[in-house]
């Protein structure tokens, strides 16, 4: 971005609501953060009984097991009262530490959830850029009167797949293109025979892993981007600028892209943004079914075995990850539609 552009951006974007929005964002981490603490432990069985119950048990008949027991529950204040175990937990999220995993104790959960990350943002971030762009071209092209009529009717066809759950249609995929066909592998993320290194066998293993996965979220959800795209379309062709750029000559293409898609584009940001989470969600169901090793299949697995920890830090990661999102696209949309500008104005205007 060069000096002009930035100051033009930052124009668009008064530094008050810049202040205002990060302030929020932290006030959201804030209140999810305590809602993922007090919320287990307000849960019937109590689940950090459970822990140490657990711990205590686990450690029977193994050297210095009793210490360790002790050196757990002192070294997050478990047998301190609500409020120092809620301050110790809060300082330990600002450090990222989320303790140790109960199932796979001692291994620290960051060290567990830290590679499900690498792989759902693959996952999931490849998924949805597909998702949007495919939704934006199917919507423009529905609403644009000079879209050939073979073109009009198979357009429809590609959002047949948002009537499915993403799990269940990821069921279906599975069936037909990994069970019966054996075209794409059944489940994991890449062939364990081959070595974890960038090379091309294992990058393409990688890429045949995933396809199934990644189709399940496009088909399920290429059909709501393309129907909101299609009703800000409509909308846009009527405006003044259109029927001036028809009326100067310009290429049809570029009235296409450059004028109605461009306009009416923004406001579908705001929407994957808003999509972000239920993909997020959705995905967690599709990983289940594909043994995928993101964020959704471990926290299927922590579920399993009773891992708060990790469960805990999994719920707090997508929190995050989905109020990030909504404050990105929140920052750049004046940059997007300079018809929107957050800087308050001036009381002679």
């Amino acid at each position: 971005m060069t000096p002009a552009s930035g100051n033009e951006f930052m124009r668009g974007l008064d530094l008050s609501y810049f202040l205002r929005r990060i302030g929020m964002f932290f006030l959201v981490v804030f209140v999810a953060a305590t809602f993922n603490f007090f919320i287990p432990r307000l849960a019937p069985g109590n689940p950090i009984g459970a822990i140490t119950s657990r711990m205590a048990s686990a450690s029977t008949g193994v050297e210095n097991g009793k210490e360790m027991f002790d050196a757990y529950r002192a070294r997050f204040g478990l047998d301190q009262p609500m409020y120092v175990q809620y301050a110790k937990y809060m300082w330990n999220m600002l450090h990222l530490d989320f303790g140790q995993s109960l199932s796979a104790y001692p291994a620290d959960v960051i060290d567990i959830i830290r590679p499900a990350i690498g792989w759902s943002m693959g996952l999931i971030g490849l998924s949805v850029l597909i998702t949007f762009g495919f939704g934006v071209t199917i919507g423009a092209l529905l609403a644009w009167k000079g879209t050939p009529g073979v073109v009009r009717a198979v357009l429809p066809i590609t959002m047949i797949g948002g009537v499915l759950p993403y799990y269940l249609l990821g069921m279906l995929l599975l069936y037909a293109f990994a069970f019966t066909f054996r075209i794409f592998p059944i489940s994991g993320a890449f062939d364990s025979s081959i070595p974890s290194s960038w090379n091309w066998p294992y990058i393409a293993s990688v890429l045949s892993h995933a396809v199934l996965p990644a189709l399940s979220i496009v088909l399920t959800s290429i059909g709501g981007f393309a129907l909101t795209m299609r009703g800000l379309m409509v909308n846009t062709i009527g405006e003044d600028y259109m029927l001036l750029a028809d009326a100067k000559g310009l290429p049809k293409w570029r009235i296409l892209w450059w004028y109605a898609v461009r306009n009416a584009i923004p406001p579908q940001l705001t929407h994957l943004a808003i999509a972000l989470g239920y993909v997020v969600s959705g995905a967690i169901l599709v990983e289940i079914v594909f043994s995928y090793p993101g964020l959704g299949y471990q926290l299927w697995q922590s579920i399993v075995n009773s891992d708060y920890t990790v469960i805990q830090a999994i719920t707090l990661v997508l929190a995050v990850s989905v109020g990030f999102s909504v404050l990105i696209i929140d920052l750049i949309y004046p940059r997007l539609d300079p018809r929107v500008t957050y800087a308050k104005e001036s009381s002679g205007s």
